[in-house]
């Protein structure tokens, strides 16, 4: 696979080590949308994690040169009529998530069901903890679990968030009541698994269209 990395921070650093030991190539790093051009070679796709001002003009070059894309910068869901319309306009496909840790899609499921089944005498709450550089807050992944809470019925009482240190993503939902208490807790032991899942997804929107979420290549996995 040959890959183009959008913005060459911590993460698409970690990416391009991974790509590197899993045999890939990668063909270009875009640092600056200056830094795009056309004529680019059938089989490339983006991974975007850089900043949430610079998605949709990325997704406009590399869609314009039909190069699928993996979006794993977060802050950008202002903008996600603009990303859709790009992504339904384009011939190849664009797969986004809050969080690319395959243990956090299978999080997303678990708290979806404990919600779904705690009994309304409960209150929820998120606690969400990250390195000081995450410039969201809260997170993406927090905001994806208020809404998998409030869709069960659990809306959340309140959101807190951490910024300290170089924690790569701690995630807690709590359910409280007058009688006890049941709390669920994913924690990302380094970034490494973010890349895996980026990549994992890189192959997965090869020969697709449209806008995908992350978790749907667990819901196709064979």
């Amino acid at each position: 696979m040959q890959l183009i990395l959008i913005g060459y921070g911590k993460m698409n650093r970690l990416v391009e080590t991974l790509a590197r030991e899993q045999g890939h190539a990668i063909a270009r790093v875009i640092r600056r949308v200056d830094d795009w051009n056309q004529g680019w070679s059938p089989g490339l796709v983006a991974i975007d994690f850089s900043v949430p001002h610079a998605v949709v003009e990325n997704l406009e070059r590399a869609l314009g040169a039909g190069i699928p894309v993996v979006l794993g910068t977060t802050g950008w869901q202002d903008h996600m009529d603009r990303v859709r319309q790009l992504a339904d306009a384009a011939s190849v496909g664009v797969v986004y998530g809050a969080n690319f840790s395959i243990g956090v899609q299978w999080f997303y499921r678990i708290l979806a069901e404990a919600a779904r089944r705690m009994p309304g005498g409960y209150e929820s709450y998120i606690i969400e903890t990250h390195h000081r550089q995450k410039r969201d807050a809260p997170s993406g992944t927090a905001r994806e679990m208020e809404a998998l809470l409030a869709a069960a019925g659990h809306a959340p009482v309140s959101i807190a968030s951490v910024r300290a240190g170089a924690v790569p993503g701690t995630h807690t939902a709590g359910f409280e009541s007058a009688d006890d208490s049941l709390s669920l807790t994913h924690a990302a032991r380094s970034r490494r698994g973010f890349a895996a899942g980026a990549l994992a997804a890189a192959q997965w929107i090869l020969g697709r269209r449209g806008l995908h979420e992350f978790g749907e290549l667990l819901d196709t996995a064979d």
